[in-house]
């Protein structure tokens, strides 16, 4: 049987990726691996982060596709052309990239960058050249049979949600954040991260709702941003049979739950 593993927002948190990664089962050649991007910033862990997706190909038999997120999409156009506006909220968590790439202790919240820190974030000129080659390589969505995946979701255009291929500019993929696609999208199923689950209308998810910080799973959508890199964890969910996996504990021997049907 042919399986999809989907895999939420990362955000530099290498402990709760090889821990997820650990509960997933067995992977053949028939599965595929989907991670919604966010791989950088945040957590302490960025360089690590990035360099176990990219080694994934090469150690498992299962296709990888890692799709690009809107924090890799930033650093491209800091590279490019400068976006101070990026680098310099802390809460963006580009020093956190930086130290990671530099090998130095992970900042402090409140700690602010060095002259030259500051400097290198302005160009992003820490990046390796291998590291940059792989972010601009990052696809915008991915489709299989079982859903459409994107890092933030459909835009609405002419009161319509369009297909992925149809949206222009595709940088519209990783950055919208709308109620109305959360709320009113029907379809083929969509899975995303970006906005954290805690966001989204509680009210609609059909899995858990009365955690807000766990996977949100509404009428045709599913968020898959559970907070991993910003205090929270990293969930999963496997296809077809909807099997939702976390990085977190859980009791011991409790099997891995199932979202109802959409």
């Amino acid at each position: 049987m042919k399986r999809t593993f989907v895999i939420g927002d990362i955000h530099g948190d290498m402990f709760h990726l090889t821990q997820l990664m650990t509960k997933l089962p067995p992977l053949g050649a028939r599965d595929t691996l989907v991670f919604l991007g966010d791989y950088l910033d945040r957590g302490p862990a960025s360089a690590g982060v990035i360099e176990y997706v990219m080694s994934l190909p090469r150690k498992t038999a299962a296709r990888v596709v890692a799709l690009r997120g809107n924090h890799e999409d930033a650093w491209l156009r800091v590279l490019d052309q400068g976006w101070p506006e990026f680098v310099i909220p802390r809460t963006n968590g580009c020093l956190e990239t930086l130290r990671s790439y530099k090998r130095q202790p992970a900042p402090q919240p409140d700690d602010a960058p060095e002259p030259q820190e500051f400097a290198e974030m302005l160009k992003g000129s820490f990046f390796p050249p291998h590291v940059v080659e792989w972010m601009r390589s990052l696809p915008y969505y991915y489709e299989d049979e079982f859903a459409i995946y994107v890092h933030a979701g459909i835009p609405k255009k002419d009161n319509e949600f369009r297909h992925p291929s149809l949206v222009e500019p595709k940088t519209a993929l990783l950055w919208t954040r709308d109620s109305d696609f959360f709320r009113n999208y029907r379809g083929k199923t969509v899975v995303f991260g970006h906005t954290k689950t805690a966001l989204l209308p509680a009210e609609l998810s059909q899995y858990t709702p009365e955690d807000p910080e766990d996977m949100w799973a509404g009428p045709a959508v599913l968020g898959l941003d559970t907070g991993c890199g910003k205090g929270g964890f990293l969930t999963a969910v496997e296809f077809p049979r909807k099997r939702v996996y976390e990085s977190r504990k859980r009791r011991r021997n409790a099997p891995p739950r199932t979202i109802r049907e959409l």
